[in-house]
C-alpha cells in the first residue's frame, strides 16, 4: 500500500473510530442520565415513599431498621423499636451514636394524644470550672481529648422513655444490638469511609483503646467486612439487667471516670451518678395552618420556628422553589435566627433564654423588615426582659417518636474506656469560655447543642415525625424540609432528596462574632443562572460534599389511615413498615 493510501486508510480508520467512540460516549451518557428516571414524582426523587398501615421505621442503617420493625411486630411500642434500633446504630454507625454521647426526643402518645419532650443531655464535671480553661491560656475548649467529655446523657434517655412508653422488658430491646455485637455484621460502604477518617483524627493522641475498639489489625473495616465489638456486647447487657443503674453507678462508672482523668480530664463518678434527664414541654409555631414543634433550649430547635416565623411574611406560591429569591430570603432568615441563637441560647437552668419573645409574631415581623434585597450583616435583635444519627418511629397505637442522638464531632472525643466498646463525646466543645455569655462554660452545666428532633401536627392531629442530622445545619434543614412539603407541594421523600442549601458564618453560642455575610454553600442541582443572580447579590457560593445532613421522616395519613416513611438517599437509610 502506497504512502497516501496508507494515510487515506488512517483517516478513514480515525474518523471511523471517533464515530464509533462518540456513539458509545453519548449511549453510556444516555444510559447514566436516565438511570433514575421516574414515571412518577420529582426528578431529583430516588425512591417512592414506604407505605404500611401497622407501624413504620426509618433509620439510617437499614440493619437498625429492621430491628426496630421486629420489635414492632413483637408488640413493643414505638419507643421499645426506637431504643432498639438506637442501640444497634451505637453499634453499626458509632461514628454517629453511641452511648457515649446525648439524646433528644419528641414523642407523640397515640393513647392520650399529647406530646411530650425529653432532654437527655449531660452536664459538665463539676470539678472543672472556667477558671481552669483561663490558667491554661486556652480561648476555646479543644475538640477532641478529655476536656470536651461532658456526662454522657443517652442512657438515662432510653430508660426515661421507656419506663413512659415501654412495654416490652429491655433485655429483649437489646438483645438484638447484643447479638450484632457479639457475631458481628459487614461494615458498609459509607461507615467504612467515617471510620477511617476517624482513625486518622484519633490516631495522632495515641490513643490505644480506639484501637483495639475499633480497628481489626489495625486497620478500621473495610466495605462488606464482618465487625464486632464485644466489649459493647457486655456493656448491653449490664444495661440490659441492671438498668440506668448499671452505667452511672457501679463499674461501669468508675472505669468512665478513671479513663477520663488518667487521660488529664475532669469526669467523676459523682458527675455520673448525679445525672439525670428532664421532661420538657416541646414549643412550637403555626407556618400556614401547620404546628411545627420543636425543644427548648439548650438545643437549637427555636431557631427553626425563628426562621420559619420570619419567612411565613413572603409568598412563596409566586416564588419558586431553587429561584434565587427563594435561596436569598431563606439564607437572610436563617442569618437573623441564627445572631439570636449566638446570644441567648443556652442552658435554662443558667439562662433565662426568652423563648416565648424570640418565638412571637411581632418580633419576627420586627426582624424580617431587616431584610433587603441585598446579602446581609446582622446582629442579634433586642429583647426586652440567650456528626449524629436520626431515626424515627411509628406503631400501631398511633405513638409517635422523633430520636436524635450523637456523639458530636467526628465520633466524639477520641476517648474510649477500657474494654466499654464506646466513645466518650465531646459536645463540651460547644461552651464559650467568654465570661458573662448565656452559654458560657460552668461546672454543672448542659453545653449548647446542636442536635434536635422534630414534629408536625395539624389541628391537634399528628402529621409528621422528622429529623435532619448535621450540626449546624439541622436547623435550616428542618426549614426546608417543613418548606418544601407546605410551599412548594413535595412528598415526603422528595422533601428529602431536593436539593439542599447551607449558610456558614454567622456567629455562634461560642463566642465567634459573625465579619461579613458568610457563604452559601450549595448542593448540586441549581442552575449556574440562579448562582450568577446571588453572587450578584453579594452572596458569596460555594459547593461542599457530605455536609448537608441526612434526614428519616413518618408521616400519617389521616385518611387513609396509613404510615408513609422516607429515608436519607445521601446515606444508608431505610424506611420499612409492615
Amino acid at each position: 500500500m502506497g504512502a497516501h493510501k496508507k494515510i487515506k486508510y488512517s483517516l478513514q480508520t480515525t474518523l471511523m473510530m471517533k464515530k464509533y467512540l462518540s456513539t458509545f460516549f453519548f449511549l453510556v451518557i444516555s444510559i447514566i442520565l436516565c438511570a433514575q428516571d421516574r414515571i412518577t414524582g420529582k426528578g431529583f426523587a430516588t425512591r417512592s415513599e414506604v407505605i404500611a398501615q401497622n407501624g413504620m421505621v426509618a433509620t439510617s442503617h437499614p440493619l437498625a431498621t429492621q430491628i426496630g420493625l421486629d420489635i414492632l411486630k413483637k408488640g413493643g411500642t414505638a419507643i421499645d423499636a426506637a431504643i432498639a434500633a438506637n442501640a444497634a446504630l451505637g453499634l453499626m454507625e458509632p461514628t454517629g451514636s453511641g452511648i457515649g454521647g446525648d439524646l433528644f426526643a419528641i414523642i407523640w402518645d397515640g393513647k392520650t394524644k399529647t406530646i411530650h419532650g425529653l432532654n437527655a443531655s449531660g452536664r459538665s464535671p463539676k470539678s472543672l470550672t472556667l477558671e481552669y480553661f483561663q490558667s491554661q491560656n486556652l480561648t476555646k475548649i479543644p475538640s477532641f481529648g478529655p476536656l470536651p467529655v461532658s456526662v454522657p446523657g443517652a442512657v438515662d434517655g432510653w430508660f426515661e422513655l421507656h419506663e413512659k412508653f415501654g412495654s416490652l422488658p429491655m433485655t429483649d430491646i437489646l438483645a438484638p444490638a447484643i447479638h450484632y455485637a457479639e457475631n458481628g455484621f459487614p461494615v458498609t460502604e459509607l461507615i467504612a469511609y467515617y471510620m477511617t477518617v476517624g482513625a486518622s483524627r484519633y490516631e495522632s493522641f495515641n490513643f490505644q483503646n480506639f484501637k483495639d475498639t475499633y480497628m481489626i489489625d489495625d486497620k478500621t473495616p473495610s466495605k462488606g467486612q464482618i465487625f464486632k465489638n464485644p466489649d459493647l456486647a457486655m456493656t448491653y447487657s449490664i444495661l440490659a439487667k441492671k438498668g440506668r443503674t448499671g452505667f452511672y453507678k457501679g463499674k461501669i462508672a468508675k472505669t468512665i471516670a478513671d479513663y477520663v482523668q488518667a487521660k488529664g480530664g475532669f469526669l467523676s463518678t459523682s458527675d455520673l451518678a448525679d445525672h439525670h434527664s428532664e421532661w420538657v414541654t416541646p414549643v412550637s409555631v403555626n407556618y400556614r395552618g401547620y404546628d411545627v414543634w420543636e425543644l427548648p433550649p439548650n438545643g437549637q430547635g427555636v431557631a427553626a420556628l425563628q426562621m420559619l416565623n420570619i419567612l411565613e411574611g413572603y409568598d412563596f406560591d409566586n416564588i419558586p422553589y431553587g429561584s434565587a429569591e427563594h435561596i436569598h430570603l431563606f439564607t437572610e432568615a436563617k442569618k437573623l435566627a441564627f445572631e439570636d441563637r449566638a446570644k441567648y441560647y443556652a442552658d435554662m437552668d443558667f439562662y433565662d433564654v426568652p423563648v416565648e419573645q424570640l418565638l412571637s409574631k411581632d418580633y419576627a415581623a420586627a426582624r424580617r423588615s431587616e431584610i433587603g434585597p441585598d446579602a446581609g450583616l446582622y446582629r442579634a435583635g433586642s429583647i426586652s426582659n440567650g456528626e449524629t444519627v436520626y431515626l424515627t418511629v411509628a406503631d400501631k397505637d398511633g405513638t409517635m417518636i422523633s430520636l436524635i442522638q450523637s456523639n458530636y464531632k467526628g465520633m466524639g472525643s477520641g476517648l474510649v474506656p477500657t474494654d466499654l466498646g464506646f466513645m466518650l463525646q465531646d459536645r463540651g466543645e460547644l461552651f464559650s469560655l467568654e465570661e458573662g455569655q448565656a452559654n458560657s462554660y460552668a461546672p454543672g452545666k448542659r453545653p449548647f447543642h446542636t442536635i434536635i428532633p422534630a414534629f408536625i401536627t395539624k389541628n391537634g392531629i399528628p402529621l409528621m415525625s422528622f429529623g435532619v442530622m448535621g450540626g449546624d445545619f439541622q436547623p435550616m434543614g428542618h426549614v426546608q424540609i417543613v418548606m418544601n412539603m407546605v410551599d412548594f407541594g413535595m412528598t415526603l421523600q422528595e422533601a428529602g432528596d431536593a436539593p439542599r442549601i447551607e449558610h456558614t458564618g454567622t456567629s455562634t453560642p461560642t463566642g465567634f462574632d459573625a465579619v461579613n455575610s458568610g457563604k452559601i454553600r450549595l448542593e448540586s442541582g441549581f442552575d449556574y443562572e440562579t448562582i450568577r443572580t446571588l453572587m450578584n447579590q453579594g452572596h458569596n457560593i460555594e459547593f461542599a460534599l457530605g455536609i448537608y445532613g441526612g434526614y428519616q421522616a413518618i408521616l400519617w395519613d389521616d385518611k387513609n389511615k396509613v404510615f408513609l416513611g422516607a429515608s436519607e438517599s445521601r446515606k444508608d437509610g431505610q424506611a420499612a413498615g409492615y
